[in-house]
């Protein structure tokens, strides 16, 4: 499903109105007519409810108009307080204030203090709330009077039904400056606002729903369109049964490259979660010292042992074995535990100019890479970066908080600019392509925030790629597999005690339910 900014839904609506023939007039009555199926959901019978719908100045005031008509209309008391007089509203908006007129509807203006204390009467006896004030256009804060206005409706602690977005979320950022309707519920027209599904937005949505208000899908599954919604429907196709002809090597080969010193666990992780969402052969290659006890502990996964430094980490003299093994297998992850060494750099840049195969490069393989990320430009096969945002920072040199603020953007502009497929972790995991294309996770928890998690989602991504994905491909369905097993533990054990190795042990389990098409 597509995730959309503002400029793009006003686009959409647009060439509807335009290319199609739809009035503006019938898409507001049937966004109106879609929340008020929601708010009958809600309310069970409507007739005797006591309905408050506050309305703004512009289109979004106009569906809030709809739905005041087709509420009085069901019997329901229905108050319409608005921001603005009517003469001001744009010409459907004013139609509709015209028509609930008409039918004796009750119309009040919010403008003096006194009208603030009216509200409040009605916002205390209503049986729910109306929040059709300010749609996707809306950007910076509410004025002080907007402010303790939506103050009082959250206080009142009453259902409110938002209509397309809660007043004071921008639909692009998904930011507030301010006082926002913390809405119960929020019904959003033909595609999803991008606002939405990020912080702090999210947590002012409730319960969301898409609503068809008759725009073509023609228009909304519009290549230009490049913001996505991870999706079990999008990662689906991408897990296909198995033949009934097959073997290990129909299912790739997967070279997991890292380790050192007390990270051991994470090149051990990494190569489990490869195998275990279906790479047939896993090898990991790590300093020659640290192969006995890795070989303790995993015994279906290879090793190759590689020559190390004094400190027991990969040296240069590795790069003639490495070379070889990148000849025998079908991807190649490097990172997972590797240490930040000085000569993990030297490696890791041989590695992207000579490697004939696709690359996934994590932890400390990102950190090799600050300051030196002209080296993508030489690459001559797909690389997968998944960097969470401190690794993004040292890569890019702009700050954390600059980097959480503009997740989708810096993610585009860096996958772009490089040439990979940037997997940029956290809350709200987003894969961007070389392409420009945005894939936002909205899945996953908290308890994910745990040692090893990241090496676990490394192995899954490369041992899809292995099996035949395309990177981006893998990267997506990767993502979203690795948060799905992580909320199916969180289900049975909790978010507090959930551990990466809990995330490997689920992972048949999803993938199975994928098979079956359960999803």
């Amino acid at each position: 499903m597509k995730l959309v900014n503002s400029r793009e839904m006003k686009a959409i609506d647009h060439n509807a109105i335009k290319e199609y023939g739809i009035a503006g007039i019938v898409l507001m009555e049937n966004a109106g007519i879609r929340c008020v199926e929601v708010i009958e959901e809600i309310l069970g019978v409507t007739a005797g409810k006591t309905v408050v719908i506050l309305v703004g100045r512009g289109n979004n005031g106009g569906d809030g108009l709809v739905i005041a008509r087709h509420l009085l209309n069901a019997k329901a008391h229905v108050f319409v307080f608005a921001l603005s007089p009517p003469e001001v509203l744009p010409p459907d908006s004013r139609t509709n204030y015209e028509i609930f007129k008409n039918m004796g509807g009750q119309f009040s203006l919010l403008q003096k203090e006194e009208d603030l204390d009216s509200l409040l009467l009605c916002l205390l006896n209503s049986d729910l709330i109306v929040d059709a004030l300010y749609g996707i256009g809306f950007k910076g804060s509410l004025s002080e009077y907007e402010a303790r206005l939506v103050d009082m409706v959250n206080w009142c602690n009453k259902p409110v039904v938002a209509v397309d977005i809660p007043s004071g979320v921008d639909a692009d950022t998904g930011l507030v400056h301010g006082a926002a309707i913390k809405a119960t519920h929020t019904i959003s027209f033909a595609l999803p606002k991008i606002g939405l599904v990020l912080e702090p937005g999210k947590d002012y949505v409730g319960t969301l729903s898409i609503a068809d208000i008759s725009i073509p899908y023609k228009l909304l599954e519009d290549s230009r369109l490049q913001t996505n919604l991870i999706t079990a429907d999008m990662v689906g196709p991408l897990i296909k049964r198995r033949p009934a002809e097959s073997h290990k090597g129909t299912f790739g080969h997967a070279l997991l490259v890292g380790g050192s010193v007390g990270l051991t666990g994470a090149v051990v992780m990494a190569s489990y979660a490869a195998l275990r969402c279906g790479a047939g052969l896993v090898t990991a290659a790590l300093p020659e010292s640290l192969v006995p006890v890795v070989d303790g502990v995993m015994t279906e996964v290879m090793t190759s042992p590689l020559p190390e430094t004094g400190q027991a980490v990969v040296g240069l003299e590795a790069l003639a074995i490495l070379d070889n093994l990148m000849n025998t297998v079908s991807v190649g992850a490097i990172g997972p535990g590797m240490s930040d060494h000085s000569e993990a750099a030297a490696v890791l840049q041989h590695i992207l100019q000579h490697s004939g195969i696709p690359l996934v490069i994590d932890a400390d393989g990102l950190n090799a890479l600050a300051g030196n990320t002209e080296v993508f430009k030489q690459r001559q096969v797909p690389i997968v970066l998944t960097p969470h945002p401190g690794e993004m920072a040292r890569l890019t040199g702009k700050s954390i908080a600059e980097i959480q603020s503009h997740r989708l953007a810096i993610a585009r502009q860096y996958a772009l600019e490089w040439g990979v497929t940037l997997v940029l972790k956290g809350n709200k995991t987003v894969v961007a392509d070389p392409a420009g294309n945005l894939f936002v996770n909205i899945i996953g928890n908290p308890g994910m925030a745990t040692a090893g998690s990241g090496d676990v989602l490394c192995g899954i991504i490369t041992g899809l790629i292995a099996q035949g994905l395309k990177a981006t491909e893998a990267a997506v369905a990767g993502v979203y597999l690795h948060a799905r097993c992580g909320d199916q533990v969180a289900e049975h054990k909790g978010q507090r005690g959930l551990v990466a190795g809990d995330l490997i042990a689920a992972l048949p389990d999803i993938l199975m339910a994928f098979e079956k098409s359960s999803f």
